[in-house]
């Protein structure tokens, strides 16, 4: 049974929004331009924070990598999904498919273990300023981050693995715009409860457990920095993680509208809509917060580009 249906899968239809084509009209320019900013907003946090010696701190080694973790994300399904809004044939390979799912898993996890790394980062800049140089050493960064990645790549490929493995039952028709895994797994004819489990416990350790980790984080926060004599001094505390503070918000307050809500009977393309703007905005918003809040970026910014009008 497994081998005639490894064989007889080659291919998933993307169902999206096949059946709304003025709306895929309407959506493409749209998506097309926050892609693009995207890539040009993340790509320029990551260039100015190595360019510019000033920022070569835990915080926007951090950074860094986030503005990594969200152009990798958003290439793994967008340019396929704006190809989709044009075309009729809306396929992707089984290959392929696992290949985005792993892709968009691994991703989503590590900046959910980033994020709170990052809090735990400002915890230790502002409630212990004196001793951060050491607490936070340059190894402890590639220690930290290093480890978010690969426990997240090979969570990944796990929980990909075995929903891939998993017979599936015609037509194979995804009632997503990618490669989703639970859209996937509603295709399945055996038993996903293995599936299931792998990605509840995956779930929890990714979800609850980093968001517990940063609400500590901020509460300590907030008590040190209510203790500071002077308005300046507190206004300065804050404007330090206030940023990745709007962030966190922006990720969290995202995934819990659309993964914890009520579940109506019938499926509203108002839902899809956001899913994908969701998908697209979370990701090119980042850098504008961060540049817009730091004034430490907006600087080097304008540095670097200076001195690359100079050089010409």
């Amino acid at each position: 049974m497994e081998t005639l249906n490894r064989t007889g899968v080659t291919e998933f239809f993307l169902k999206g929004f096949s059946a709304y084509p003025a709306l895929e009209h309407l959506l493409f320019p749209l998506c097309s331009a926050m892609y693009l900013v995207t890539l040009l907003g993340n790509t320029a946090i990551v260039a100015v924070s190595m360019l510019d010696v000033r920022l070569h701190t835990p915080m926007y080694f951090f950074l860094g990598n986030l503005s990594i973790l969200d152009i990798c994300y958003t290439s793994s399904f967008t340019p396929l999904m704006l190809v989709h809004f044009l075309s009729s044939q809306k396929t992707i390979s089984f290959t392929g498919c696992a290949v985005q799912m792993c892709l968009s898993l691994s991703t989503g996890s590590t900046e959910c273990l980033l994020l709170a790394i990052m809090a735990y980062d400002r915890y230790l800049a502002i409630c212990w300023p004196l001793q951060y140089p050491v607490l936070m050493s340059r190894k402890l960064c590639l220690l930290l981050v290093g480890a978010a990645w690969v426990f997240s790549l090979l969570k990944s490929v796990t929980e990909t693995v075995i929903a891939m493995k998993l017979p599936f039952c015609g037509p194979y028709v995804i009632s997503h715009f990618t490669c989703e895994i639970l859209a996937v797994l509603k295709l399945a004819c055996g038993d996903t409860s293995v599936s299931e489990a792998f990605l509840l416990a995956g779930s929890i350790m990714l979800l609850p457990m980093p968001l517990a980790l940063i609400c500590l984080s901020y509460t300590l926060i907030l008590v040190t920095i209510l203790r500071v004599p002077s308005s300046a001094g507190r206004r300065k505390a804050f404007s330090t993680c206030s940023a990745h503070l709007a962030v966190v918000v922006l990720f969290y307050g995202a995934i819990i509208y659309m993964y914890m809500r009520p579940k109506s009977k019938e499926a509203h393309v108002s839902d899809e809509v956001f899913t994908v703007l969701y998908a697209v905005v979370t990701p090119m918003l980042n850098p504008v917060i961060y540049s817009l809040r730091n004034k430490e970026v907006k600087e080097a910014a304008r540095k670097v580009w200076s001195k690359s009008w100079s050089c010409r």
